[in-house]
């Protein structure tokens, strides 16, 4: 079993104009991407209805590495290696060694390199510390969320405070077959930017393709416990809401 020592920001309880979350749009797409299934009727729509900002997420407290691992000098966990040679130097093209991998309802993209390189349980972790290391969390993290685990990864995964027991209560809403979220169609990883990015944060947006053309989507990721974890906003969303975009320009393409 997981452990760890959580920091809970103060709860500041704010009435909201759009009505129960349930049956807010916004929400249902945030469900939906768990497993990279993206509402597409009137996609472009559905960024009015969700006022997430993963980039303005509060500073949460560090948190350690996974139970019964020992933490090496630089942070990461014991067994934990990667190639962190690129240092902040951001990628020109995805990883050589880029191989593609089934999870949940989706394939996400993995390296020898850059991460995951090892998995514990249902946890796939150790990502490198690099611009690459967070492109691969971004992809890896959220795909995770639509299975049975989603819990357990939420709990090493996820920063905590308020942003992450927002989460957990309204993912507790929704099965974990992703039936909750309404009609969907299935989007896959198509390609990737990354807008921001220094040694303790990034941001990485992904390009998804969908039955109707592209969509993109932005995920906050934050350095913890020696390893890159997903930063939700304050209302719970792992991601920034998902919009329609004309074509691909600005990402880098997996090629696949």
């Amino acid at each position: 079993m997981f452990t760890r020592r959580e920091y809970r920001a103060p709860r500041r309880d704010r009435p909201d104009p759009q009505g129960p979350y349930w049956r807010q749009r916004g929400w249902q797409v945030s469900a939906a991407f768990l497993g990279v299934v993206v509402l597409l009727s009137g996609i472009v729509a559905l960024t009015a209805d969700q006022d997430a900002d993963a980039t303005g997420a509060g500073a949460p407290a560090s948190e350690g590495p996974l139970s019964g691992t020992a933490a090496m000098k630089d942070g990461r966990p014991g067994g934990c290696r990667t190639d962190d040679s690129a240092g902040d130097t951001l990628p020109s093209a995805p990883p050589d060694d880029v191989d593609w991998r089934a999870l949940g309802v989706t394939r996400v993209p993995v390296s020898a390199s850059a991460g995951p390189t090892l998995a514990e349980g249902p946890v796939w972790w150790c990502f490198a510390h690099t611009p690459a290391g967070a492109v691969l969390a971004a992809h890896v993290i959220p795909s995770q969320m639509s299975g049975s685990d989603w819990r357990t990864i939420a709990q090493e995964q996820v920063v905590s405070g308020r942003g992450r027991d927002l989460f957990v209560f309204k993912r507790s809403t929704v099965s974990d077959d992703g039936s909750g979220a309404g009609g969907s169609s299935t989007a896959s990883y198509a390609g990737f930017s990354v807008p921001a990015y220094s040694r303790e944060a990034a941001v990485v947006e992904l390009l998804l393709k969908t039955g109707q053309g592209y969509a993109t989507t932005s995920v906050a990721l934050r350095w913890s416990g020696g390893d890159w974890k997903v930063r939700p906003s304050d209302n719970g969303a792992l991601h920034t809401p998902v919009k329609a975009v004309q074509g691909t320009n600005g990402h880098l393409m997996w090629g696949v």
